[in-house]
């Protein structure tokens, strides 16, 4: 079973959360984690013009674009964003918003689904950020997929990290490195929606 993980990532730290998601969805035997990136809007011009950014880009260069397939095809999928203002980034909603073929199929019913994101600040809009994220997943037909208190690092998590999914703050540089907790919370989403997608295709 193929587990995507399509996210957003600006600075590359959202890019380094999918990976530790893909990390814990190997756990789980006869599950292969798929990561693809979404679209860029900002212009390029801008990106190169800025040094953090271009270096964010440079990161996930390799990384290679989602198509419509890579969601057909996967058993479970996993969504990532920066917040942007409380709210899901303009490049993960324009992917979204462009399932509509899909969701009139509906070939995206019965599929679990987990989101994650990364904030600048401690109170910067997680919650409100998964939360949002979760509204046109459930128009799609997924299934919405938490981390459970059974992940002890949601109770020593002093960065991101809640039931609704995974967080990380990454500070108002956007360097901060993902912390332990945050790492174990990315790796339990993943392992939690690759053993639910087999489940569900037994």
């Amino acid at each position: 079973m193929n587990l995507l993980i399509v996210y957003y990532s600006t600075y590359g730290n959202v890019y380094k959360m999918a990976q530790l998601v893909a990390e814990g969805a190997r756990e789980v035997q006869g599950v292969e984690p798929v990561i693809r990136r979404v679209p860029e809007l900002i212009p390029a011009a801008v990106v190169d013009s800025r040094p953090e950014m271009k270096a964010g880009a440079d990161l996930q260069r390799e990384v290679p674009p989602v198509t419509l397939d890579d969601f057909r095809k996967a058993g479970a999928i996993a969504f990532g964003t920066p917040t942007r203002f409380g709210n899901v980034s303009a490049q993960l909603k324009n992917q979204i918003d462009q399932l509509t073929s899909l969701w009139m199929k509906g070939e995206l019913e019965g599929k679990p689904a987990g989101v994650f994101n990364s904030t600048g600040s401690l109170h910067g809009g997680q919650e409100t950020t998964l939360f949002t994220m979760m509204a046109p997943l459930l128009h799609l037909g997924f299934i919405l997929v938490g981390v459970p208190y059974s992940t002890q690092e949601l109770f020593t998590t002093q960065g991101g990290g809640s039931p609704y999914g995974p967080g990380h703050v990454a500070g108002p540089d956007s360097q901060r490195p993902i912390d332990q907790q945050e790492a174990a919370i990315c790796r339990a989403l993943g392992r939690r929606l690759a053993e639910v997608g087999r489940k569900l295709q037994e």
